[in-house]
């Protein structure tokens, strides 16, 4: 079993309030989680209203297609207008790893 991993960290533009924020980042969330079948879930920065960070996971009998999936998920993050996405941590392992 193979299960692979992303965390986006972004900031969020002509965003004022947290209010502001949850209209961005929750559109984003079920974007993500409807056109790749992945989980996904805001993990950190929930007290500020500019910045946000998302995990999206994935598992897979193939590592080939976590790198497709999270290839893909990562383009679709990056071309987010009202989400500047400042960096973007991966990794992918085995059940064996853990």
């Amino acid at each position: 079993m193979w299960i692979g991993f992303l965390e986006f960290d972004f900031l969020l533009s002509d965003v004022h309030s947290l209010k502001g924020k949850r209209s961005v980042v929750r559109p984003f969330v079920s974007d993500v989680r409807r056109k790749f079948d992945v989980s996904v879930a805001e993990v950190d920065h929930q007290d500020l209203h500019r910045r946000t960070s998302i995990g999206v996971s994935v598992v897979s009998g193939n590592a080939t297609h976590i790198t497709e999936v999270l290839d893909a998920v990562e383009r679709f993050a990056a071309a987010r207008p009202e989400m500047e996405l400042l960096a973007a941590r991966r990794r992918i392992i085995t059940s064996d790893e853990m």
